[in-house]
């Protein structure tokens, strides 16, 4: 097989993307750099929003953040890292989509045994931001009752079990009665799958007119006045995602009208901002796994078919995560 890379050189819809030959011989790891040949990719909508432009990226430029693999070569001060170990990353740094590539050492978490390479590639992101927006940003307790947009969705399949096994109730809303579902059968006490216009009604009603303590909302611009309208006085909501766009622009006045309710736009990039914070969230995604919590793979594509994949999240045509395979 040959090796490869898939680039972009101006932004746009997936046709943008092209396969670019790698040299591996030629990708000698610098000092504190790891040469990592990749077996599997996770897609995440972050990398839709970076391939279209929505979240500026330097041209041209690698996609994706997420992968496993073996490490192939090591580079000068990587002592804690060998030829031959298996590993895993979910922060970057942009360039995922590769046969093998060249990463800095500290962004690579080593693998457990029991944990395989797809279903790292496939977990590590969604698993890392679930443990950050549950366990930290908006540090979940056991009882609050908890609304998750898109909860069938690669975020949503991991947010679902993850609360109701720290003691949430969960609401889950999702864009189909299948796919609603799949959220009770993931752990979800409730499941909507009505329009947006009217689930903050269904959600009060559910809550005996009190809503929600915690909106998690990856949706973006469609969910926004739903979320709010959600929300129990003080309540917190928890925009990390843009799935159909920015939100529009607010006020302090309209978060007080609300509920003197809170909002936060959170990022992996600050809560995993350290190796220390990076290992931390990877160890809670593999003491969850190890807990039985599932980490679905919905589909897999080929590397090489990285265009179809992206126009399948893009045109909700996924449930639970995507992978790539090498």
């Amino acid at each position: 097989m040959t090796d490869f890379r898939v680039t972009i050189d101006r932004t746009g819809g997936p046709d943008v993307m092209r396969n670019e030959p790698v040299d591996a011989a030629a990708l000698i790891p610098g000092p504190g750099e790891v040469r990592v040949r990749q077996t599997a990719v996770g897609l995440n909508f972050i990398d839709t929003y970076q391939r279209s432009g929505l979240y500026p990226v330097a041209l041209p430029s690698g996609l994706g953040a997420e992968a496993a693999g073996v490490v192939e070569a090591v580079g000068d001060g990587v002592t804690d890292l060998a030829v031959g170990r298996r590993v895993a990353y979910g922060t970057g740094p942009l360039g995922a989509y590769a046969t093998v590539r060249l990463i800095p050492a500290e962004h690579l978490v080593p693998l457990p045994d029991d944990v395989g390479n797809e279903a790292a590639a496939a977990a590590m992101l969604k698993g890392m931001t679930a443990c950050y927006l549950i366990e930290q940003c908006a540090e979940v307790r056991p009882g609050q009752t908890v609304l998750v947009h898109a909860a069938a969705g690669g975020m949503g399949s991991i947010l679902v079990p993850w609360l109701a096994h720290r003691g949430a109730v969960v609401i889950a809303h999702a864009g189909t009665a299948e796919k609603a579902e799949r959220a009770r059968e993931a752990g979800a006490a409730h499941v909507l799958s009505c329009p947006m216009a009217t689930l903050a009604s269904e959600v009060r009603a559910l809550t005996g007119g009190a809503g929600v303590e915690v909106v998690l909302d990856g949706v973006g611009a469609a969910s926004w006045d739903a979320s709010l309208a959600s929300l129990a006085p003080t309540g917190l909501l928890v925009s990390y995602g843009n799935a159909s766009g920015a939100v529009p622009p607010f006020t302090a006045l309209d978060l007080m009208k609300a509920g003197s309710v809170f909002v936060t736009r959170p990022t992996l990039a600050h809560y995993g901002a350290t190796a220390a914070q990076r290992r931390h969230l990877a160890e809670r995604v593999f003491a969850m796994m190890a807990a039985g919590l599932p980490f679905p793979i919905g589909q897999r594509f080929s590397l090489h078919d990285a265009p179809a994949a992206h126009r399948a999240i893009e045109g909700r045509g996924t449930h639970g995560a995507t992978v790539m395979t090498v």
